[in-house]
């Protein structure tokens, strides 16, 4: 007879019955089926010890047989498993009717756009047929500017009830209208796993920029969190609400001042003085909308901000927000500024006529962040070292908050500059008033704290390869004597001139993870520097550093505002509240000319092998072509902070300004290094994607493998053509080749040997042989270097060798053999082959 499980409902008496594969039905009482559930909660595994002694201890489950209590927890299991697909098919049909719901009505203002775009066309057409004289369109929306009568109406409250009003009219018509004229984000393609729908702004005063999306978070908790702007905006220094009141109609109305922070050295920081609305509309929807009510010189503090701060404009904008149907929201998000471009430099125009940036800092950053809280509330966020998901963004955002107070250096935080005459290449601030304060860990500084920061322009190098250089290389541009000296200092509260205790970075970066972001766009971790001690007294004492650093912009295809590696001295126990002295880098990319959208793609790609094995056989002109017409910019902003004593400030700053001139140096070194057009002597352009080099150099790897081993390393299908460098960057195997000088360096790596060792093309060539094996795997190499020379290859046993990132990787295998050039008389490097390797 076929075994046959099958489960009904509790009769009228209160028991259960089962059917067993013997045929016969059991009855469970309901006491039994009581402490089944109970033995079935503390121990759902089914070979747990503590299970079976939970069922002899229970004396009324005695009576019945083991085979039968394993059959009814395999039920239950059953049981258990359908509930939840269950749950979980229905929360993702209702996100699904949610999402289609959005696209239809995306598709209905498309539509509608496209009819107002129809209707403008035939009028113009009409007019230039007629040749009458030039008439304005009425009917356009696309300019929405804040009326002239807002001074008026904003002394009484009637006035401002009207004023709110018409702002909830102009603020719905761009966000589900045509009032603006909006067109798809770059780089921004709805999909399945997109995680929105993002527009600009194409032709409107000021700039725009436009959001949707289905967030698994109630309205009421939406709109708390986006109208606490200072927690999710980066850029928000502090928002003050100076009035609320009640607007009669259930909603209410605030008036509301607003710094925000400068991103950069070489632009004043912006205020704003607005009004908010919150009400609820007729459909049940909830809307925040926002708009500045006069221009300059309005608003609380504008004199004495009007040094360090010029007033923007903010024109109708805000939040909509609808429930859906078994929970989450529809949220809709318009911003809409004036950010007064003619006060910077023109060389930063771009970032404050962009309606791109806005994107970017704002809008798409608004909706990651209620979609982080969204997944953290739910528990789909797993962080490491047990840090809570609220601590560790909490840490970020101290972070990003002391970061921008450096480079800001406001007058009222108690900034001012030393000795700048104007001249000055590097900028030294210092803040007598600082007293780094959080919860119960204080750190009274006795002198205060001096910043150093510089800025500079940046051409052809794409950000996100240069914070990742930065941020994997740090002995290529640190001073590890100024991190211990910045470290001691906020670990004792001594303030000793740097090469009082002289100390040595013995080259091993330890990153341990912390938490990232859901879209992997910002990453946290801890970095552990190695360092001894150079005094006799003292040789066996650790002198490690630690780092709280944090890392964003570092996908080159990721749509983002700026990239960023800004860490701060920590002490090793981590404490939740310990206080953070921020510095580094950030590097915001400024808008290509027209007409550079293609050649900033195939510029990209220069750095990448892989890049041009895509192509065909034109590739090599082409991305040469690209790297001498590339004309992308960036401004790169560069601040560190040092705690001091007073007695030592001019030594100190001194110092400091000595360190940023080295890092600028250091840094424009690697620029010009990782630059598609650049021709750095050590790196060139000699392996540069789609070069003959690159491809020759596959070739003659190829070869030797076959004419050493007897055997090929790649399928006979691609032994010929460029197919040859394709191949060969796919291949399963980590393969490295590394020079043959007194200090081996490596100068090639396949994609696998770039994973493996955790790197770059470019950061390869900093990588010597030595510094990748351990103990006995160098022994296992040394012993086969004789033969390796002889006989032109060997086997190597497998063992365990070490990433850039400090990361143990094993491997089953590694093949080494000679490398010929043309001649086979020549070598022109070793090649090494990791078979299964894979991270421990």
């Amino acid at each position: 007879m076929a075994m046959v499980a099958q489960h009904h409902r509790e009769n009228s008496s209160g028991s259960i019955n089962k059917h067993l594969d013997s045929g016969k039905y059991v009855r469970y009482t309901a006491e039994q089926v009581e402490a089944l559930e109970r033995v079935y909660a503390e121990c759902p595994k089914p070979s747990s010890l503590r299970r079976q002694q939970l069922i002899r201890e229970c004396p009324i489950l005695s009576n019945i047989e083991p085979r039968q209590i394993k059959v009814w927890f395999q039920n239950r299991r059953c049981r258990e498993k359908q509930r939840k697909e269950s749950v979980r098919l229905q929360s993702v049909n209702r996100k699904l009717t949610a999402m289609n719901k959005l696209l239809m009505e995306e598709n209905d203002r498309l539509q509608k756009q496209v009819s107002q775009l129809v209707c403008e066309n035939g009028y113009m057409r009409q007019q230039l047929q007629s040749a009458s004289a030039p008439a304005t369109d009425a009917s356009c929306e696309s300019a929405v500017t804040t009326p002239q009568h807002s001074l008026r109406d904003a002394n009484n409250p009637a006035g401002l009830l009207s004023i709110a009003e018409e702002t909830l009219a102009e603020f719905l018509s761009k966000a589900t209208g045509t009032a603006v004229d909006w067109v798809q984000m770059p780089g921004m393609k709805p999909g399945p796993d997109s995680v929105g729908i993002f527009a600009i702004s194409q032709s409107c005063s000021g700039v725009a920029a436009r959001a949707c999306g289905l967030v698994s978070l109630e309205p009421t908790k939406i709109a708390e969190i986006l109208k606490d702007r200072p927690s999710w905006f980066r850029d928000c220094r502090s928002l003050e609400v100076f009035t609320m009141f009640p607007a009669g109609n259930g909603g209410t109305i605030e008036l509301l001042y607003t710094q925000t922070y400068a991103p950069t050295t070489l632009a004043p920081a912006r205020d704003f003085w607005t009004l908010r609305y919150t009400t609820t509309l007729e459909n049940g929807s909830l809307v925040v909308c926002e708009r500045s009510l006069s221009g300059t010189g309005a608003g609380p503090n504008a004199t004495a901000a009007a040094s360090q701060f010029v007033r923007a404009e903010m024109l109708p904008s805000g939040y909509l927000i609808r429930p859906c149907e078994g929970g989450g929201s529809i949220i809709h998000i318009v911003d809409h500024l004036n950010l007064q471009a003619w006060s910077v430099p023109e060389v930063l125009r771009p970032l404050y006529e962009s309606s791109k940036v806005v994107a970017q800092k704002m809008t798409i950053g608004a909706l990651r962040y209620i979609r982080q809280i969204a997944q953290e509330t739910s528990g789909e966020v797993v962080y490491g070292l047990g840090r809570q998901p609220a601590v560790l963004r909490t840490f970020s955002q101290r972070l990003s908050r002391g970061f921008n107070d450096a480079i800001n250096g406001f007058n009222d935080d108690g900034w001012s500059l030393l000795n700048c005459d104007g001249a000055e290449d590097v900028i030294v601030a210092i803040n007598s008033a600082k007293n780094l304060t959080t919860g119960s860990s204080a750190l009274s500084l006795l002198g205060g704290v001096l910043c150093a920061k510089a800025s500079m322009l940046l051409q052809n190098v794409p950000p996100a390869v240069l914070v990742r250089f930065l941020r994997e290389h740090r002995s290529e541009w640190a001073d590890f004597n100024v991190d211990a000296y910045a470290a001691a200092s906020l670990k004792t509260s001594t303030y000793a001139y740097p090469g009082m205790r002289p100390t040595r970075f013995t080259g091993s970066q330890i990153i341990m993870p912390l938490g990232h972001t859901i879209e992997h766009e910002e990453m946290l971790e801890v970095i552990r520097l190695e360092g001894h001690s150079l005094s006799h007294e003292d040789a066996f004492g650790s002198r490690d550093i630690h780092l709280l650093q944090m890392c964003s912009g570092v996908d080159e295809n990721a749509v983002g505002a700026c990239s960023e590696l800004v860490f701060a001295p920590i002490d090793e126990m981590f404490p939740d509240d310990a206080p953070l002295l921020p510095s580094g880098f950030r590097i915001i990319p400024l808008d290509s000319k027209p007409g550079d959208s293609q050649d900033v793609l195939t510029s990209h790609k220069t750095l990448d092998l892989a890049s041009s094995l895509e192509v065909g056989p034109a590739t090599s002109n082409s991305a040469e072509n690209a790297s001498t017409s590339y004309n992308a910019r960036s401004v790169l902003t560069i601040a560190f902070q040092f705690p001091f004593e007073s007695n030592l400030q001019d030594n100190v700053a001194t110092m400091a300004r000595q360190y940023v001139r080295s890092v600028v140096s250091s840094v424009q070194r690697v620029a010009m290094a990782i630059s598609p057009s650049g021709l750095s002597p050590t790196v060139g352009p000699k392996l540069s994607p789609g070069s003959p080099e690159a491809l020759t150099l596959a070739h003659w790897i190829c070869q030797s493998y076959s004419y050493h081993l007897g055997t090929e390393l790649l399928s006979a299908d691609f032994t010929s053509g460029e197919s040859v460098l394709k191949t060969l960057w796919h291949h399963q195997d980590a393969i490295l080749c590394c020079s043959l000088k007194a200090l081996p360096v490596f100068i090639f790596a396949n994609q696998a040997g770039l994973d493996m060792l955790e790197t770059t093309l470019v950061a390869l060539q900093d990588i010597t042989l030595d510094k990748i094996f351990d103990d006995s795997g160098r022994k296992a190499l040394f012993s086969e270097f004789a033969k390796i020379m002889e006989q032109g290859f060997a086997y190597l046993p497998g063992g365990i060798c070490m990433s850039t990132m400090g990361r143990h990787i094993s491997y089953e295998q590694a093949i080494v053999w000679k490398v010929f050039a043309a001649e086979e008389n020549s070598v022109h490097c070793l090649a090494f082959s990791f078979v299964n390797w894979s991270f421990v």
